[in-house]
């Protein structure tokens, strides 16, 4: 497992700077409009709701732009990410951004040990995360662990109806929608926004979750679900040729009947007494 994230932190470390350059990432708006948010956190913000003077947590944070946007809406913000190179795009865009948020490098594994428990009102997770853990229980007993009594979960995520599918050939499912002990093995020169230049570190290692199990690994660890819905759309081109581009939502879905096909959900969760 540790080669795993060793080689995925490989691959991210180089991504971070090319993501941090693409126009997909905005960080030119941050900078020059102190009202800006990220695609992501626009979509959701009716389900978020007012965050001011929470104290939260944005798990595997990589760049920082939602967790800047959650510092903007009020929220007291510490971001966590496995890739030092990753924040240090996040530290940069915070600072031009006139935001002030706390970056710590850990696994998000260790978070409960790195940030302390309970000191959370607010965990919240930004798509494309969970693909990256080998384990959901582990990561949900993370998450209580951060809570405090009464604290919430906030995730935004692929859907892992959208995770079976080969962009060659996305009318068959071809990878796990169950957990897997071992990774689903990638090698791909490119990222999933626009960059300059290709990947040298072009292997990551990814692990399917299902719905049900994301849900029981959250009710085995004292979360009580409260909302969830699922969505047609997802903040990137998931399946080139096969999406097209809602500009009004900054969001992608199939370009052909697109309510056949769930791409992405949002959850949220409460921490029992």
């Amino acid at each position: 497992m540790t080669d795993s994230f060793a080689i995925n932190k490989a691959n991210w470390d180089e991504r971070a700077p090319l993501h941090a350059a693409s126009p997909d990432y905005n960080f030119a708006d941050f900078i020059e409009d102190p009202a800006y948010l990220s695609g992501v956190l626009r979509f959701d913000r009716p389900r978020l709701g007012d965050v001011t003077g929470l104290r939260a947590v944005h798990l595997q944070c990589h760049i920082g732009t939602d967790t800047v946007s959650l510092s903007r809406l009020g929220a007291s913000v510490t971001g966590l990410d496995f890739s030092g190179a990753s924040l240090a795009e996040a530290r940069r865009l915070a600072s031009a951004a006139g935001a002030s948020v706390e970056f710590h490098e850990a696994n998000v594994y260790d978070a409960v040990e790195v940030l302390g428990a309970g000191r959370f009102d607010l965990v919240y997770t930004g798509i494309g995360a969970l693909c990256w853990l080998p384990s959901i229980a582990r990561w949900a007993s993370v998450v209580a662990g951060l809570l405090r009594p009464g604290g919430r979960l906030f995730i935004r995520e692929s859907h892992p109806m959208l995770g079976t599918l080969d962009d060659a050939d996305p009318a068959v499912p071809r990878h796990p929608y169950f957990e897997h002990d071992e990774p689903m093995v990638f090698d791909e020169p490119g990222t999933y926004v626009e960059v300059d230049s290709e990947l040298t570190h072009t292997v990551k290692h990814e692990w399917a979750h299902s719905l049900g199990e994301i849900i029981t690994a959250l009710l085995d660890n004292g979360l009580t679900l409260t909302g969830f819905t699922e969505h047609d759309s997802v903040p990137w081109n998931a399946l080139p040729g096969q999406m097209v581009h809602d500009e009004a939502a900054d969001e992608w879905r199939l370009k052909d009947t697109p309510s056949r096909l769930a791409a992405s959900y949002t959850l949220q969760a409460v921490k029992g007494g």
